[in-house]
């Protein structure tokens, strides 16, 4: 018999330590030493020390079948080994664009029962450009296959475990997404999906789970100790109700998620319902808390475990968790963090985006609740339910200019007039300061940053030109000049000639405000001759995504951290680090094509790769020999410098570039 003693739980571990040993000593019974056998960690894989929980939970491992032995896969999924290059947010792309970008599970926060997908991969002809690119790094490698794994379920429903998580917490992955590496992947029946969804969310297959780990708590998930999960057989956990239980929680999370603009799902009329009456918020997420506690009631029964095998789960749960594990907890913190981020904050984000297009106007908001929570395995959609389905024509630049038609601030103000609703604070003055941070931060998602709304401003920030990213063309920056700034310009130039003829008899607050208008008249000057310079060569390409896109525009923001990333990136363009991208061909086109003919990836993504690429049959070498076999090898073709430069000649002037 071996003794354990469990110190976890202390901070000052040393001195428990002596507590127990000198207790121990005078044969008192203490709490925290465990006797055991170490014969009776065999019957866990790798036979971990195990000890805090009781053996009838041990020997859960020896009563059920491995997960896979029920007919399930645990997956390891794609990676792309570039993520700033081949994965983007959903926004920032046209998710309309089926042949190209795709929905990705990636892991993520940790995010049980639901989760809004927000990457996108470019899986573009069987992903022929992330494996290109792969093979061009490792040369050695025959293919990027141990990358991809074309091999899996692609596009069919998965459930997915993150990979670093305080606990399992998998969420359901529907139709129509790739998934990736950064955690694992269940593969089940689709008729069973959400009956192992509900298990696996448990309490008890997480303290199971917890065993193999060798563990409680925050903890790596991978797909090889997964498969090693006891699991109980498909028809005990049907039986129980557990499903409906679980899809019950999934429609609740995702209805909750519907109140965010940047999900999928947004839906303004939930948002309003949310906006009238906050409390709702916590009542749902109450909800949630009540029928998880059913499921852990009823999967404790499906593995056969009692109330003292409960408590040796759920004790050893509590180890590395504050009070936030509580899950009633969890609501109140949730429902302070919205109050934190504040309703009326997203109310005045969600004026920016109709003033703009990107959402439905007031007239698409009723009393009534139209919520349909649909089927959880349907593919995602392009356009969550409150953005326009067509035929309107979305703005793609505001300004910040008192009086006039395109005034930002106003036409917010008469958004929220239309739904009743009026701001306490200087709208003008926090869409000035605040709101691009804010915006910034929601947009912002799996390590990339991507807002879609974009203040340019004068040095002072006195003028501010808004443009919308969706909408951006190869025009717009000769627009915002042509229909904004000269305009401005040429106004304030009138009051200034009006202000210098009455020469000294120009009262104190009219010498200001000539200073003033001195100021400005120059700070609009050097905005109209920058974005003059920039617009011949800027042709926005949303494939590029937004850092890409915005970083020749650096200059003209004023939050200094997102100047600093976009200054940065506009550096590495510079350098040719990106020369993947459509802003880079477009600004040294000769550098590009030169490397397309080197990087055959490259080639792929600017659609040359019949011009400098071939398909050649080559001999198999196998251990240093000649085989007397033969395959197909991408090589590039044979061009001499004067032949590669004609045929540069040619593309840049068939594309204008």
């Amino acid at each position: 018999m071996t003794k354990f003693m469990r110190l976890v739980w202390h901070e000052d571990k040393k001195a428990k330590l002596s507590e127990i040993s000198n207790s121990y000593r005078s044969g008192r019974e203490v709490d925290d030493v465990f006797k055991i056998e170490p014969s009776d960690f065999n019957v866990v894989p790798g036979s971990p020390f195990a000890y805090w929980v009781t053996p009838n939970v041990r020997e859960t491992f020896s009563r059920f079948e491995k997960l896979e032995n029920e007919g399930v896969q645990a997956l390891h999924g794609a990676s792309s080994k570039d993520d700033f290059r081949f994965v983007r947010l959903w926004w920032e792309i046209d998710s309309t664009n089926g042949d190209k970008w795709f929905p990705f599970s990636k892991g993520g926060e940790e995010s049980a029962y639901y989760m809004d997908f927000s990457t996108y991969i470019n899986w573009e002809n069987d992903a022929r450009e992330i494996e290109a690119a792969a093979l061009n790094k490792y040369p050695y490698l025959e293919d990027a296959n141990w990358i991809l794994h074309k091999e899996q379920p692609y596009l069919s429903p998965v459930i997915y475990q993150t990979l670093r998580a305080r606990k399992l917490a998998p969420y359901l992955t529907p139709k129509g997404c790739y998934f990736g590496d950064n955690g694992f992947q269940i593969s089940v029946p689709e008729g069973c999906i959400f009956s192992y969804l509900a298990i696996l969310n448990s309490s008890a297959a997480n303290g199971i789970f917890s065993l193999l780990l060798g563990r409680a708590g925050y903890a790596i998930y991978r797909n090889g100790t997964a498969r090693k999960l006891p699991m109980p057989p498909i028809e005990k956990i049907e039986e129980s109700g557990i499903e409906n239980l679980a899809k019950k929680i999934w429609a609740t999370h995702k209805k909750l998620d519907s109140r965010n603009e940047e999900s999928h799902f947004f839906n303004a009329n939930i948002f309003f319902e949310f906006y009238k009456k906050p409390e709702i918020i916590l009542n749902e997420l109450e909800d949630i808390s009540i029928v998880q506690r059913e499921i852990d009631e009823l999967s404790y029964s499906i593995y056969g475990l009692n109330d003292s095998d409960r408590s040796s789960i759920e004790a050893a749960a509590l180890l590395d968790f504050d009070d936030s594990t509580n899950e009633s907890t969890e609501a109140s913190k949730d429902f302070s963090e919205d109050e934190t981020s504040s309703l009326k904050t997203q109310l005045c984000t969600w004026a920016v985006g109709v003033v703009f297009g990107r959402f439905k106007g007031a007239s698409a908001i009723t009393e009534a609740s139209l919520w349909n929570e649909g089927d959880p395995l349907d593919p995602l959609p392009a356009k969550s339910p409150s953005m326009p389905s067509g035929g309107e024509e979305p703005a793609s630049i505001m300004v910040d200019d008192e009086g006039h038609q395109h005034d930002l601030p106003r036409l917010v103000e008469q958004v929220l007039e239309t739904v009743d609703e009026q701001v306490s604070q200087d709208l003008r003055r926090w869409l000035r300061r605040d709101f691009f941070q804010f915006h910034l931060q929601r947009y912002s998602k799996s390590r990339r940053k991507a807002p879609v709304y974009w203040p340019l401003s004068t040095a002072s920030g006195n003028y501010t030109l808004w443009l919308y990213y969706p909408e951006l063309t190869s025009q717009t920056l000769f627009t915002a000049v042509n229909d904004f700034v000269e305009p401005k310009l040429n106004s304030v130039r009138d009051d200034l000639n009006s202000l210098r003829t009455k020469g000294g008899s120009r009262s104190k607050q009219e010498e200001k405000e000539l200073e003033k208008l001195e100021d400005l008249e120059q700070e609009l000057a050097d905005l109209r001759d920058t974005l003059l310079e920039i617009a011949p060569g800027y042709r926005p390409n949303q494939d590029d995504g937004v850092q890409i896109t915005a970083a020749p525009l650096w200059s003209f923001f004023r939050h200094k951290p997102w100047q600093k990333v976009l200054k940065d990136t506009w550096s590495k363009l510079e350098k040719g680090d990106y020369d993947w991208a459509h802003m880079a061909l477009n600004c040294w086109p000769d550098r590009v094509l030169h490397k397309c003919h080197e990087d055959r990836s490259l080639a792929i993504a600017h659609d040359v790769e019949g011009e400098f690429w071939e398909e050649v049959e080559v001999p198999v070498i196998r251990r240093g020999k000649d085989t007397g076999e033969t395959k197909l090898e991408w090589q590039p073709k044979n061009l001499s410098e004067a032949q590669l430069q004609v045929l540069i000649n040619q593309i840049r002037q068939e594309r204008s570039l």
